[in-house]
């Protein structure tokens, strides 16, 4: 059997999925964001901090790939103190504990499903910002976006689905 210390490489996945409705006053959503971009769109996800899917799938992501507990437990939504709070500090926490635990990025790969907003010329924003927080390379993230060829609830625009995987490797040590 394999210790922890063994380990050379961990992965983990990381998955988030919104209900989006009309943007208050005239409904719950929030302002459409993922990865850290606003999109003008009438639609927003419900949710209890900003609802940015892509952020909520890349921190489970991150803290999966080291055994961690899951974004729910670390920021629940029944906790005031996140309630409209920017997703990125969640990142920003996963990478903080991916680091502490020894480990860097090696790659991260990103799907987001929903009809609309289309991500296009806002992807290498999106890509810019995760590899930010992250403090890697944009070379070593991928963010890319699928319909679902208007079927279910993701192909009637009604939800925005996310799913991240992380690989993570033994921080390289100076000497």
């Amino acid at each position: 059997m394999l210790e922890p210390a063994d380990l050379t490489f961990r992965i983990g996945h990381g998955y988030d999925l919104h209900r989006l409705e009309p943007v208050a006053p005239e409904g719950a959503g929030r302002p459409f964001i993922l990865g850290g971009v606003r999109f003008d769109h009438p639609l927003g996800p419900v949710g209890h901090s900003d609802g940015d899917a892509l952020y909520h799938a890349l921190t489970d992501a991150l803290l999966g790939a080291i055994g961690a507990e899951d974004i729910g437990r670390l920021f629940p939504d029944t906790d005031p103190q996140y309630e409209n709070a920017d997703s990125a500090v969640f990142v920003e926490v996963a990478a903080h504990r991916m680091r502490q635990a020894g480990y860097a990025v090696g790659n991260v790969d990103i799907t987001v499903i929903c009809e609309r907003p289309r991500l296009g010329g806002r992807r290498e924003k999106m890509i810019a910002n995760v590899a930010r927080l992250l403090q890697c390379d944009p070379t070593q993230v991928n963010i890319k976006g699928k319909t679902h060829e208007q079927v279910g609830t993701l192909g009637e625009g009604r939800a925005v689905e996310v799913h991240a995987v992380a690989l993570l490797a033994p921080r390289r040590t100076a000497g």
